[in-house]
């Protein structure tokens, strides 16, 4: 369980130093979402998913 909220943690932190550095490219960002295809969003997301997985599994070998 402590992993957890270490990883919970970590998420936490370097997406708060991306607000932190580069508040305006977030903004930007942000607006630009809206006209990104859904397909696309849920795409990046599993892409995200499935090397957030591969890290972990590196890291733990």
């Amino acid at each position: 369980m402590d992993d957890l909220w270490t990883a919970v943690g970590l998420v936490l932190v370097l997406e708060g130093a991306i607000y932190a550095l580069f508040p305006q490219a977030m903004i930007n960002t942000m607006r630009k979402l809206p006209d990104i295809a859904p397909q696309a969003l849920r795409l990046m997301g599993l892409l995200a998913v499935a090397i957030g997985w591969l890290v972990v599994k590196w890291v733990r070998n």
